[in-house]
């Protein structure tokens, strides 16, 4: 025989366009009304079980959106609450207090825990960044208790289990409301959730099984190393606690400006002054690589502010084979001091210009002399 379903809309006692906050003070209220620990009717356990499915499913936009739809079909194997009288307690719980009566609503503290992470800044050398090193370094951290070994006792004393949460830390207590029973899960306060009491604490660390210490390490930087790259030294944080893992270290690097050199990337910029004859002429000069010393061959009029590039001799690039470029940018220096043979030069210089010039103005005059005459 077919058991016929109520609609959980009137089982709830609210209208189809009911919201959220109506649904749950409908629900709430009906709960109250029949739960089996205070409703001792017959009816009342099967009533509980009816509200809560209806609860369940209306309280679930994809399940009420699904339900408004097909009915009942539309969410069959959906509901929870089928079983005992007190059927549906923990989602019940969960919805109005944020916890059940679950033991792993808590955590120990003698629970393995990680240690933190560390970063530490790290100043270089433009050169060090540009050809990589190893550099040393100290840092303050963590560490467990160096005479106790993070056991937290005096050594030779003796440890045993709090004898009253018999060593796992936390207390569980049970409590009933109108909805059924429920079980509280808090520390310890005897062991501090330890679950171990001890003859005598550590002298050293005071018992709690870690120290800060200061603690020198070395870091491999590898060739053209930027300030927004980061190193991981895995395992160098912070010690954890109750035999916990240990946290990392992030290396980060401050990279001090060159006298005369400028980083670009995987270029290296640099400039150099050529006087007038240098760039008229031409000449082969003597330029600072990051190599050491190189020839640069200036050809013949050469203009202010050209770039040359010495190829293959600039940064490393960081995760490649590639190498950069060394870029030579030229000023041309116009002298504000000058002998006197120096003048006489300039001046049978600029003469010759001068004549080239009136050459060419004469001959646009020429041109135009006839039209403007008459």
């Amino acid at each position: 025989m077919t058991t016929h379903k109520k609609d959980y809309y009137e089982l709830l006692g609210v209208p189809k366009n009911a919201n959220e906050d109506d649904i749950k003070k409908s629900f709430r209220r009906l709960a109250f009304k029949y739960h089996p620990d205070r409703n001792k009717d017959e009816d009342a356990e099967e009533k509980f079980k009816e509200i809560n499915e209806a609860h369940q499913v209306l309280s679930d936009s994809d399940k009420r959106a699904r339900y408004d739809q097909f009915g009942h079909a539309g969410v069959s194997g959906n509901s929870q609450a089928s079983g005992g009288g007190n059927s549906g307690f923990s989602d019940i719980f969960d919805s109005f207090f944020g916890g059940s009566g679950s033991s792993n609503s808590a955590r120990s503290k003698n629970s393995p825990s990680r240690g933190s992470d560390l970063q530490y800044t790290m100043s270089i050398d433009f050169e060090e960044a540009i050809f990589g090193t190893e550099k040393e370094f100290e840092i303050n951290r963590i560490e467990s208790c160096s005479k106790c070994r993070g056991a937290k006792n005096e050594p030779g004393s003796k440890v045993a289990n709090c004898s009253h949460c018999n060593g796992v830390g936390q207390i569980k207590q049970a409590q009933r409301s109108v909805f059924g029973q429920f079980v509280q899960v808090s520390d310890c306060n005897p062991c501090e959730g330890s679950g171990k009491t001890f003859e005598k604490l550590c002298t050293k660390c005071r018992g709690q099984g870690r120290e800060k210490k200061y603690r020198k390490l070395a870091v491999t930087i590898p060739p053209g190393i930027e300030e927004d790259t980061q190193i991981r030294l895995t395992g160098e944080g912070s010690h954890g606690g109750n035999g916990g893992p240990a946290g990392d270290l992030y290396v980060a690097f401050r990279i001090s400006e060159h006298d005369y050199f400028v980083r670009d990337g995987i270029n290296i910029k640099s400039d150099i002054n050529i006087n007038l004859a240098q760039a008229s002429l031409g000449s082969v000069i003597l330029i600072s690589t990051i190599e050491g010393d190189r020839e640069l061959d200036i050809p013949s009029g050469t203009q202010s502010g050209q770039v040359f590039r010495l190829r293959g001799i600039g940064v490393a690039q960081l995760r490649g084979s590639r190498r950069g470029d060394h870029l030579v940018a030229v000023n041309v220096k116009i002298p504000k001091d000058l002998t006197s043979e120096q003048k006489d030069l300039l001046e049978k210089l600029d003469h010759t210009f001068a004549e080239e010039n009136s050459g060419g103005k004469e001959n646009l005059f020429n041109k135009f002399k006839k039209p403007f005459a008459q």
